[in-house]
């Protein structure tokens, strides 16, 4: 059987498509379908291993867990990961394809369009829908020709489209209108309903610009969403970490987080490197009240916290010698000289050692650059990517880890490199489906500067709980899993969404 399709695209970037995507499957998925996500071409620097090591965009994981399912790599067969501003790795079902610059992607895209249609092809025989994302707007003209992710796909699929605009930001209208004029007379077609999104205020009052909208097009607005405060789903682009003042997390469930001059318990600083990825990794500590979670770009944003953390990146050496060139360099290790804890992940743990090391050009031209020096640790970069589920235990009894020593934690790994020295923080048992034996990471002898490959380390409760005592909170642990909350938060946004549109409409138009 070929499944049914629906498409999400927008007026631009960040209007919300991946949220309505995860919405839909959600919905979908409570109304009994056997639902899947899909976007062709995905930019991102969140992303994600799946059980067989495929690495993946962080928005379709979210749609994947939101319909109940595994994330796997056919949901988002290209990955592009920016290194410059002008430059990307292209990741093709899960694996490192190229090193491109953008110009010579778009003469390759042509290459990849069988890869594409070949993903589409084996979800459509698995399941009874397929939620297809397009990316940025259908109406880039410039970029028509070369299109495999947007009106190619839905042509292809047979998808009927849902064009989504951000009225928060203004505009919405004339972005609607726009785009449709600026579309092919067999693209108008494909479009079948237009969404709001991110509407404050009250709905009464657009009337008269809807009913003209609809006139205006003859397509139907199939409602409008509300601006859904605080919800605890991962992002996928750092535009959602503001720009360029640091972003305060929310408490859980749309309580809005204080600053931490009115009396937060801990303050935690996140280094918001030029090219940060897998953010999300302190999503979890953001569910405990009374720590405070921020990101900063200079040192006297990052003023005197109880712990910093050096997070990942896509370029480790070109955002190390940022960090010097800012200032961030120094003020960390004078934080670390007093005593204050600094933690490293991925990227982050890599700048904490002594050098770093590209012989072989992965990422940078330096050939060797000295790092932090907080670690005893050397890193040389590799060409092949290490992307693994991993499973690891508490491997040393320093500091903070005293306490949980033995006990075993599960993240994953994303990265081009391997580091060697020091105390190891963790022993590594599994790699996907492996069974392994090798160290990771690397402590200081006080046990207050940590460093470790493991991406998704807060998400373990034993951990976070453990480490946040050592920082001086005090609070009562919540104890819960990004899981739970996350099962909790596709569920208000499903209801949101399904409040908000004609969905009896939206199953019409898929064909269900």
């Amino acid at each position: 059987m070929t499944a049914k399709t629906l498409m999400i695209q927008g007026t631009a970037s960040s209007v919300g498509k991946s949220l309505l995507a995860a919405a839909l499957c959600r919905i979908f998925r409570q109304d009994g379908v056997r639902v899947a996500p899909f976007k062709a071409q995905n930019m991102a620097l969140n992303s994600f291993v799946t059980r067989e090591g495929h690495e993946m965009g962080r928005a379709q994981v979210v749609q994947a867990q939101a319909a109940g399912l595994e994330p796997h790599v056919d949901m988002n067969p290209i990955l592009l990961k920016p290194e410059q501003d002008a430059c990307s790795q292209v990741v093709v079902m899960g694996k490192p394809w190229a090193t491109l610059a953008a110009g010579e992607y778009y003469q390759r895209k042509g290459q990849l369009w069988s890869v594409v249609t070949a993903a589409l092809d084996r979800l459509r025989e698995r399941y009874d829908l397929v939620v297809i994302e397009g990316a940025g707007s259908p109406a880039e003209i410039n970029l028509r020709e070369s299109d495999i992710v947007n009106m190619a796909v839905s042509r292809y699929a047979g998808a009927p489209v849902l064009l989504v605009g951000d009225i928060d930001r203004g505009g919405v209208f004339a972005s609607l209108v726009g785009t449709m004029v600026l579309l092919e007379k067999d693209e108008r077609r494909l479009i079948k309903g237009f969404v709001l999104n991110k509407f404050r205020g009250d709905v009464a009052l657009l009337h008269d610009g809807l009913t003209m909208l609809e006139e205006r097009t003859g397509v139907p607005v199939l409602g409008v969403v509300p601006f859904i405060r605080g919800l605890q789903i991962a992002e996928e682009d750092s535009v959602a970490l503001g720009e360029p003042l640091p972003r305060f997390y929310s408490q859980p469930f749309g309580k809005l987080r204080t600053p931490p001059s009115q009396g937060c318990e801990v303050d935690i600083a996140i280094v918001r490197l030029p090219r940060i990825s897998n953010f999300d990794d302190f999503d979890a500590l953001a569910l405990e009240e009374g720590v405070q979670v921020r990101f900063v770009d200079s040192p006297d944003r990052l003023g005197q916290p109880q712990a910093t953390i050096l997070p990942g990146t896509k370029s480790t050496i070109s955002d190390l010698l940022w960090l010097r060139q800012v200032g961030l360099a120094r003020a960390i290790c004078e934080l670390a000289e007093k005593g204050i804890p600094v933690v490293g992940i991925c990227g982050g743990y890599q700048m904490l050692g002594r050098t770093i090391s590209d012989p072989n050009g992965v990422e940078s031209a330096e050939g060797q650059v000295e790092g932090l020096g907080l670690l005893p640790v050397d890193t040389i970069f590799e060409t092949v990517k290490a992307t693994y589920q991993a499973r690891a235990r508490i491997e040393t009894d320093r500091g903070f880890f005293a306490e949980i020593e033995g006990q075993e934690i599960e993240g994953y790994e994303i990265h081009m490199g391997h580091s060697r020295g020091g105390e190891p923080a963790f022993r590594l048992l599994a790699r996907s489906d492996q069974l392994v034996d090798a160290p990771d990471g690397a402590v200081d002898e006080r046990g207050r500067v940590f460093g470790t490959y493991l991406h998704g380390l807060f998400d373990n409760p034993n951990l976070r709980r453990a480490w946040l005592r050592s920082l001086g909170w005090d609070a009562a642990f919540s104890g819960l899993s990004m899981i739970e909350v996350r099962e909790q938060e596709y569920n208000r946004l499903a209801q949101q969404v399904r409040e908000s549109l004609d969905m009896e409409r939206v199953y019409r138009i898929a064909g269900l």
